[in-house]
């Protein structure tokens, strides 16, 4: 996983192309980057956000932010009660009762 400006990105080897491809993980705005070498590849993938950010700055839009793993919820005060309890029984936080439980989902 490369890093740059808060962004993410995913590389994979494509066989038949013979080059690697890649894509940014933590935003749906971004598309994807290519190189010969892993050294392009993340060339092309700081090139890819720069320009992005540049073309939002022109447009005078906001860019998407990366996700960043954290998202607020309301939830009835009683499913909060269960979620708390049901977590301490299994000597887990709430945080990771919920992780496990959204990922059992997905």
């Amino acid at each position: 996983m490369m890093k740059y400006k808060g962004y993410l990105g995913e590389a994979f080897y494509d066989d038949k192309m013979r080059m690697f491809s890649g894509r940014v993980a933590n935003t749906r705005a971004i598309g994807t980057f290519y190189g010969s070498t892993v050294e392009e590849l993340e060339r092309e993938f700081h090139t890819t956000v720069d320009y992005y950010l540049d073309m939002c700055k022109r447009k005078g839009v906001s860019p998407e932010k990366p996700f960043s793993g954290r998202f607020n919820l309301r939830i009835p005060p009683e499913l909060h009660s269960r979620i708390y309890q049901t977590a301490r029984e299994e000597n887990k936080s709430i945080n990771a009762w919920i992780v496990e439980h959204l990922e059992d989902s997905l």
